[in-house]
C-alpha cells in the first residue's frame, strides 16, 4: 500500500507540474466533445484533449477518458448503529482512530458539461479501507461469520481492511476560472462498490509480516453517498456507506463506514 501512495503521489506531482507548464496554451482549446488522458479537472481548457470543431459556446458537451483524479487520503471512522462508540460484540474491532485510513482514487470517467457551472460524470475507480487494529487478535478467514481468535503474541501492526472497485456518480457545481485558471467546486452525489478483496496483514517478531486474503464477510456491493469541496487542484471530502459494512454476519448488522479527509485532482 505504501508503494501505491507513493506513486499516486507522484502522479499527481507530476502531472499538476505538467499542466503549469502548458497551461498558456489551453485558452484556445474549447470544444463540444472530447476525449483525454489527464489528472484532475476535465473542464474546457486542458491540455490533455484531443479536440473537435464545433460551436465552442454550444451544451451539452460529451467527455470520456482515462484520468487520475480526485485521490482522496483521509482517516475511516467506524458508526455502530448510529454510534461512534462500538457495541461490546464489537469491540474485537477497535482501532487506532489516526491510524485507519481511506484512500482512493478514479482512473476513467464520462460525462457530460452542461453549463458553465455544471456537469455530470461517472467515473470508475479504487478504494481501500485499513482498519488499524488495537487488540492482539487475527480475524479469522473461511468462516460462516466474522470470527476472531484471540493471539498470545503481540503485533506492532494489525491491519484489517477492504478494496473496492468504486462507481460514483457525481453532480459537480463549479464556478468560472478566476484569474489564475482555477476554480472553485461542490459536488455532490451517489456511490457504489464492488468488493475486490479483504485482507489481514500483520507484522510480529515471532512471525514477521503475514497477509491473508480473503472476503472476510465484507458488503459484496456497497452503497452511499459523497460530497466534495475545494477550490484548484485539492479539497475536502466525507463519504459515508448506507449498507452494513458486513454481510452474513449477525453481530456486525448496523456496523457501517464513514471517511473524510483531503481530496486532490478535481
Amino acid at each position: 500500500m505504501k508503494r501505491l501512495l507513493i506513486a499516486a503521489l507522484i502522479c499527481v506531482g507530476a502531472s499538476g507540474v505538467y499542466a503549469q507548464d502548458t497551461k498558456t496554451d489551453t485558452a484556445k482549446n474549447k470544444d463540444n466533445g472530447d476525449i483525454h488522458i489527464g489528472y484532475g479537472d476535465d473542464d474546457s481548457d486542458h491540455p490533455w484533449k484531443r479536440h473537435h470543431d464545433g460551436d465552442h459556446s454550444s451544451y451539452p458537451k460529451p467527455y470520456i477518458g482515462i484520468t487520475f483524479s480526485r485521490f482522496d487520503i483521509g482517516l475511516s471512522t467506524l458508526i455502530d448503529n448510529g454510534s461512534f462508540t462500538l457495541s461490546p460484540k464489537n469491540q474485537f474491532l477497535n482501532y487506532r482512530s489516526w491510524k485507519s485510513s481511506n484512500v482512493g482514487f478514479d482512473v476513467i470517467q464520462m460525462g457530460v458539461k452542461v453549463s458553465k457551472g455544471f456537469k455530470i460524470y461517472i467515473s470508475g475507480g479504487f478504494d481501500w479501507t485499513l482498519m488499524r487494529l488495537r487488540k492482539d487478535i487475527t480475524i479469522l478467514p473461511d468462516q460462516p461469520t466474522l470470527t476472531y481468535r484471540t493471539d498470545s503474541i503481540h503485533y506492532s501492526k494489525n491491519r484489517f481492511g477492504s478494496s473496492y472497485l468504486r462507481i460514483p456518480l457525481s453532480f459537480d457545481f463549479h464556478s468560472q476560472e478566476d484569474r489564475r485558471g482555477n476554480r472553485f467546486h461542490f459536488v455532490i452525489g451517489p456511490d457504489a462498490g464492488l468488493l475486490l478483496n479483504g485482507r489481514v496483514k500483520q507484522i510480529s517478531t515471532e512471525h514477521g509480516k503475514q497477509k491473508i486474503d480473503d472476503d472476510y464477510h465484507f458488503a459484496k456491493v456497497r452503497y452511499g453517498g459523497f460530497v466534495r469541496i475545494g477550490y484548484a487542484g485539492w479539497g475536502l471530502f466525507a463519504k459515508y456507506y448506507a449498507n452494513d459494512m458486513f454481510e452474513n454476519s449477525p453481530d456486525q448488522k448496523g456496523l457501517k463506514n464513514f471517511s473524510a479527509g483531503m481530496t486532490f485532482g478535481f
